[in-house]
């Protein structure tokens, strides 16, 4: 190999593996405070904090955990940091379907049936459709049979021109509402698989503005307006996470959940319940 071609890779100069101090100064500047901010935070003073960040101090296990915790950094973004400075991970990550698990799964399956007649799902950090309830199917009448093969993106489910954005009403306001939620998100995890999905939806056809104004819930909630059949279908949606979780896959979950916004979307939600009983 020609070693003075541009590009090529010359021994000895691969890329140098980024130390505990980059990674918190990132995500410092990332949560958009000064060494100040998080000296304060953290009970610390500036000074060693300055030194942990250009590494004329090495932190030990105990302080790069408190500072992760200060800066509100995704568990699995907090073993990657714990490796940078010479310290085995402490979060485990296993698939929900593990033994060590199945508390979790009970109560996810709870809570997804619990919310019956109404629909709820749970999704991954990407969207991805990790489980659901009953009430979820009927709504996904006409969607294309691609959107539905394993891994299910919820996102692509619900703004894809193959999916539900045929049949929402509101898609404009529903899709801008969507964008917003994922743009918060990746900026609070930097997860670059967000990122490329957000350009994904960026590409996606835009729908064009609806004929009447959005409806106005004084901008505490954005409805997701949906047909079924000939029927208007108004959800409002709320999310929860596992906010004490201490497993990576655990604390990536989110529980969606809708609610029927007016009172002829929740007669046809029992209606419809009562028919799979």
């Amino acid at each position: 190999m020609d070693w003075r071609r541009p590009g090529a890779i010359v021994p000895g100069m691969l890329a140098t593996p980024r130390s505990v101090g980059d990674h918190l100064r990132e995500w410092r500047q990332r949560r958009r405070m000064s060494q100040l901010d998080l000296a304060l935070e953290a009970e610390i003073s500036t000074r060693h904090l300055s030194f942990v960040e250009t590494g004329r101090a090495q932190p030990s296990r105990e302080m790069v955990l408190h500072l992760a915790e200060q800066l509100d950094i995704p568990l699995r973004e907090r073993n990657v940091i714990l490796v940078a400075a010479g310290f085995a991970p402490v979060f485990p990550e296993r698939a929900l379907d593990d033994p060590a698990m199945a508390a979790a799964r009970r109560a996810v399956e709870v809570i997804l049936a619990g919310h019956e007649p109404y629909p709820a799902l749970v999704v991954d950090q990407r969207w991805n459709l990790v489980a659901a309830n009953r009430m979820v199917a009927p709504l996904l009448e006409g969607v294309a049979a691609e959107l539905l093969e394993a891994p299910v993106n919820v996102v692509r489910l619900s703004l894809r021109p193959q999916g539900l954005a045929p049949r929402t009403v509101n898609a404009a306001e529903w899709r801008t509402h969507i964008l917003e939620r994922l743009r918060r998100q990746a900026e609070l995890t930097a997860d670059p698989g967000l990122i490329e999905l957000i350009a994904e939806v960026k590409a996606y056809p835009v729908p064009p503005a609806p004929d009447r104004r959005p409806e106005d819930f004084g901008g505490v909630a954005i409805p997701f307006q949906v047909m079924l059949g000939d029927r208007m279908l108004s959800f409002f949606s709320t999310t929860t996470v596992f906010g004490t979780a201490v497993d990576i896959t655990l604390s990536e979950l989110t529980l969606e959940t809708f609610f029927p916004a007016d009172a002829a979307t929740a007669e046809a939600l029992r209606r419809a319940h009562a028919a799979l009983a």
